[in-house]
């Protein structure tokens, strides 16, 4: 296909999503479902303008995937307004750590139970499908910094944090394949790929976004420099990070992820927070957006701002690309007649059955423990694993019954959640709402005891 002919249908499907925003946040129905059949139609099973088979192609679908999935990291970094210190982190660590591992075990059994998989091939495919998706799961992440509701702090911090904590897995499976040195009784696996990966990307990317953002706050606030340009600040902390963890072989993205959480964070030196204080007026000139800029009470809010502002379209052109590219990949697998037992089976009860074990004694409600067990949205980072795997020696055949597996899962979830995800939020909002208000009617304006006692005393006679 010419570079002409991509322009002339990325263009049309761009400006199509830009005129139909609007309608489609009223509709069931997500973007990412659209850009899937749009990419299917597209494939050869419909007017063949691409052609993306996933084993020729494999090298650059890995790089693609992965930038799409860092950006994704990035931005969802910068919607967590808590430190790793605050007792909320608890929940989506949980699920990042506990659910995923017992996801990766139950696929693992499934997969050399009932589809034939040797141990090092089922573990494999679990880890590749076990990890949530931060691209795709927008709908149900964090609106802003300072939104504490459970439910959607949760599936973005384990949407930040899986996606990193699925690589061991991967090691491990590639490792069981004998692709990759585990060491002897697998201690170079635990000490590098599991402690030091995890624990050097975190502290990597954290040092790189406090100290960066530190950096840019000062140099604004107190000698008005630095200013502008902060789209090559987002692309230079991703880089960086990205980077630095690589070259010290531990977690790129968690480095990326922390590095984002850490910018956000970022205060200026008062300490005050006044993210909520900007203007809206000041953002009409470029003299004002320089105003604040290096005001001394928002510098670090206008940072943030003008970062998540350029990283959040960033992270919807990569879904486009990407999303097109899978339903475009789906012509080339055939499916499994075991790929529809793997489906039910992970959506109904091996997610079920792990956000429960996962979240044992947690202060969840039972809306929350449904929606968190069933937004377990599969996407970009699955296919990133998946090319990674190919790429690092996957037998062609056995690469080929994966890459059919991992694609059903990932085109299954993007149809069911993206269909369910509008009603399934609303309804859950509205429930919220409403024992909100129940509350509200059972408390005083101080909201500290009953409007009403419970037991009415006779009223004493009058004397």
């Amino acid at each position: 296909m010419t570079f002409a002919l991509w322009a002339l249908i990325v263009g049309t499907l761009l400006i199509t999503m830009a005129l139909a925003g609007t309608l489609l946040r009223r509709l069931p129905i997500s973007t990412a479902l659209l850009y899937l059949v749009a990419g299917y139609g597209l494939s050869p099973a419909g007017l063949d303008l691409m052609a993306p088979d996933p084993l020729r192609y494999s090298a650059i679908l890995e790089k693609v995937s992965e930038v799409a999935v860092l950006i994704s990291l990035f931005a969802v970094g910068l919607k967590l307004g808590l430190p790793f210190s605050d007792r909320s982190w608890r929940l989506p660590v949980r699920l990042a750590i506990v659910s995923m591992t017992i996801t990766v075990a139950l696929i693992a059994l499934i997969g050399t139970q009932s589809l034939g998989l040797s141990l090092g091939a089922a573990v494999l495919l679990g880890a590749i499908i076990a990890p949530t998706d931060p691209v795709l799961a927008s709908d149900v992440q964090v609106l802003e910094a300072g939104d504490r509701d459970r439910l959607r702090f949760s599936l973005t911090g384990e949407g930040g944090l899986n996606d990193g904590a699925a690589f061991p897995f991967v090691m491990l499976g590639l490792g069981l394949l004998g692709l990759n040195d585990l060491g002897s009784w697998g201690w170079r696996w635990l000490l590098i790929d599991v402690l030091w990966a995890i624990s050097g990307g975190l502290l990597i990317g954290s040092a790189l976004g406090t100290l960066i953002g530190k950096l840019v706050v000062y140099l604004r606030s107190r000698h008005q420099e630095s200013v502008g340009l902060d789209e090559f600040l987002a692309l230079g902390l991703i880089a960086l990070a990205y980077g630095l963890a690589t070259f010290c072989q531990s977690n790129a993205f968690l480095a990326v992820f922390a590095a984002g959480l850490a910018l956000q964070r970022v205060k200026e030196r008062s300490g005050k927070d006044a993210s909520s204080a900007i203007p809206e007026t000041g953002l009409q000139n470029k003299q004002s957006k320089e105003t604040l800029a290096t005001h001394a009470d928002h510098a670090s809010a206008f940072m943030r701002q003008e970062v998540q502002g350029f990283n959040e379209q960033l992270e919807r052109i990569a879904e486009v690309a990407i999303v097109l590219v899978v339903g475009g990949m789906l012509s080339y697998s055939y499916l499994p007649a075991n790929a529809l037992w793997l489906v039910l089976l992970l959506f109904f009860i091996v997610r079920p059955l792990a956000v429960w074990l996962g979240l044992l004694g947690a202060p969840v409600s039972r809306d929350q423990r449904i929606l968190m067990s069933w937004f377990g949205i599969r996407g970009i980072g699955s296919i990133y694993y998946l090319m990674y795997a190919i790429n690092h020696g996957l037998p062609r055949a056995l690469a080929a019954e994966i890459s059919a597996l991992t694609l059903t899962v990932v085109a299954v979830s993007i149809v069911l959640h993206g269909i369910s995800v509008t009603p399934l939020m609303s309804l859950y909002l509205r429930r919220k709402e409403r024992r909100q208000a129940a509350i509200g009617l059972l408390q005083r304006p101080n909201g500290k005891s009953p409007a009403w006692p419970v037991r009415r005393q006779k009223d004493k006679p009058a004397p």
